[in-house]
């Protein structure tokens, strides 16, 4: 009998070892946070240090509802660092109430529709012979393209941005973090 509860209880010890090590597996951190796959996308923007002004931006452009609906969304997230590299009073501007239309812009630039994981892009990119066009949200287009084993995302105007952590599941999309703002041809 003793060797049985023995038994039971290495089972069950085991099991939850186990059940933490898939989810430890599916948690990914980013700017300090670990990022649930079982919360939203902007449930788990909020609490990332790295994404601050992200998020401060998010709220600005009233964007905090389509980000928490059910998507699927696939978000390509510029860090604090990479909103600081735009031109002195960029970010300020952007804030203020009536640059809203200009914020939103912005913002959706750099969401997709559906969910486009790292292995999805990549063969996209394979697929267009190093090169692969994506249609945004805000109806204009980014590039990804690969550099060694980087993903890279390229702007409407020549710029860069470079993927540092992909597959950032959510439970409405997918994260991928991203060292430089995004920026879409103004609209005349």
């Amino acid at each position: 009998m003793k060797k049985l509860n023995f038994i039971k209880t290495s089972v069950f010890i085991l099991a939850i070892f186990l059940g933490q090590s898939f989810m430890a597996q599916k948690t990914k951190m980013v700017g300090g946070a670990a990022m649930y796959p079982s919360k939203n996308i902007v449930e788990n923007a909020v609490n990332s240090k790295d994404h601050t002004t992200l998020v401060a931006a998010v709220k600005a452009a009233d964007l905090v509802s389509v980000l928490s609906s059910d998507g699927p969304f696939t978000v390509f997230a510029p860090t604090n660092k990479a909103f600081g590299m735009l031109p002195k009073g960029t970010v300020d501007a952007l804030l203020m109430a009536e640059n809203k239309m200009k914020l939103q812009s912005v913002l959706k630039y750099h969401v997709v529709a559906g969910n486009w994981g790292a292995t999805e892009i990549i063969n996209l990119i394979e697929k267009g012979n190093g090169k692969a066009v994506i249609k945004t949200v805000s109806g204009s287009e980014i590039t990804a393209w690969m550099k060694g084993k980087d993903v890279y995302i390229s702007d409407e105007n020549g710029g860069k941005a470079k993927v540092t952590i992909a597959d950032v599941n959510q439970s409405n999309g997918v994260i991928h973090v991203i060292d430089a703002v995004l920026l879409p041809k103004a609209k005349m």
